[in-house]
């Protein structure tokens, strides 16, 4: 594999800011599907959807990082692979695929906050702008894999279920 791919990166917009996650965990872009809440779970944890025949947990990243949500013909989920399971991200719209040259990035700030900011892996100076570079899998808390991995696990006992029946 070339170097380009794998730096990659797919840009969208939350709010009035940019981030990027590295394409190759990217699986496809869709539009907002049919989605099933489920309960006891955080805010910011949407629910679960069927994908040909694979459910998958959505959480809404605008939420999660404390931004102003605003839903419109753009909004999108981002299936994202995160083996073992598939998580689906929205975000306000996809914008594009990015390539940062090595002189563009920078590390991460130093950010004094009561939360992890590990998500962070770099800031690309695009042009005028910063945007974001982060690991998606490290957006997740412990509590948020628990929750990922209980829904994914009654929704299999479930499909289980009806096979048997």
């Amino acid at each position: 594999m070339k170097t380009d791919e794998l730096n990659r990166h797919l840009s969208f917009s939350l709010g009035q800011e940019e981030f990027a996650i590295p394409l190759l965990c990217v699986k496809e872009v869709i539009a907002i599907p049919e989605i099933t809440p489920v309960p006891f779970t955080p805010a910011y944890f949407v629910g679960i959807m069927n994908l040909r025949g694979q459910v998958i947990s959505i959480i809404d990243l605008r939420q999660k990082f404390n931004i102003k949500a605003n839903t419109t013909a753009d909004t999108a989920v981002v299936i994202c692979e995160m083996a073992p399971l598939c998580l689906g991200i929205i975000v306000d719209s996809v914008n594009s695929v990015l390539t940062p040259e090595a002189e563009n990035l920078s590390e991460k700030p130093a950010i004094q906050s009561s939360k992890s900011t590990d998500y962070i892996t770099s800031v690309y100076r695009k042009d005028k702008r910063l945007v974001l570079l982060l690991d998606i899998a490290k957006t997740l808390s412990l509590e948020d894999h628990m929750a990922l991995n209980k829904a994914a696990s009654s929704q299999a006992a479930g499909s289980q279920s009806k096979k048997a029946a």
